[in-house]
């Protein structure tokens, strides 16, 4: 499931255990740095180019996994 993927590279990222789909990155303390490594690993792991600025209108698992999901729809 990629929220679980996504949820992974957060944690470690954040370096933080107790994520939710719906915790807001910022909130959780999250900034531009760790945000750009969270860029660089969807491309890596996941194959999955999401911009910056959809990274900052997505700032949740769940909002950011939706969106990947939809990336997926469109290429098939």
């Amino acid at each position: 499931m990629i929220a679980d993927r996504v949820r992974a590279i957060w944690c470690r990222e954040l370096q933080r255990d107790d994520i939710s789909d719906d915790d807001d990155f910022f909130a959780l303390g999250g900034q531009s740095v760790v945000m750009v490594r969270i860029q660089g690993a969807l491309i890596e792991e996941l194959g999955a180019e999401v911009p910056m600025d959809q990274l900052f209108l997505n700032p949740t698992v769940a909002s950011v996994s939706a969106h990947i999901e939809s990336l997926s729809a469109v290429s098939k």
